[in-house]
């Protein structure tokens, strides 16, 4: 699949687009800063540029991959979200990341919840998230999702744990994808001011 028949997701607040060039300054500051630190960051620009590259390669060749999360009323990129499997993993993934200055706004919850959906209902059966167990911020999300830790799963490299997410007949019309819908509202809200731990 190349750039250019990379479906868009529409959801309440976001366009999800597939990686173009001129996303790449928000990604090489993302990834060069202590926000990566968990998914093989902190990245020399050369890395950045590399990494850069196989997101948009991996769409190629796997025929998903992960979009850039924009806002629609402004198309500013918030991070990326999406499917993931290169060389090593067990099973395709659901991973996300936030840019550091956009975090705790719900955009994650909101970007997961519809790239699943979408993979759900293109055919996936199943789908993990592979979560440094110091990740507190993704573990929490993942939970948010119904994601459960399998231990019975292979890891990437032993080091990580993994997030089942529910199959897609469990999720479908189930009281978990009502609650995330209403969370999702809720960061849709302008006045609403989420209290607590800022979380993706």
């Amino acid at each position: 699949m190349n750039l250019a028949s990379i479906p868009t997701i529409e959801t309440r607040r976001l366009s999800l687009r597939g990686p173009e060039p001129q996303d790449y300054p928000d990604f090489k500051a993302t990834f060069a800063s202590y926000r990566s630190r968990f998914m093989g960051g902190p990245l020399n620009a050369y890395e950045a540029w590399m990494l850069y590259a196989a997101e948009i390669g991996h769409w190629e060749i796997r025929g998903f991959g992960m979009w850039m999360i924009r806002d629609r009323a402004t198309d500013e990129t918030y991070g990326m979200a999406g499917g993931w499997q290169p060389a090593r993993w067990p099973e395709r993934e659901i991973a996300w990341i936030i840019w550091p200055d956009k975090a705790g706004k719900g955009y994650a919850l909101e970007a997961t919840h519809a790239v699943r959906g979408y993979f759900y209902r293109n055919g996936w059966e199943t789908a993990v998230s592979y979560i440094d167990p110091k990740n507190l911020d993704s573990i929490r999300l993942a939970e948010r999702l119904g994601a459960r830790k399998d231990p019975e799963a292979a890891t990437i490299d032993g080091n990580d744990a993994v997030y089942r997410h529910p199959a897609p007949r469990a999720l479908e019309n189930s009281q978990l994808a009502h609650g995330i819908e209403m969370e999702i509202g809720h960061y849709a809200d302008p006045l609403f001011k989420p209290k607590g731990w800022a979380i993706d």
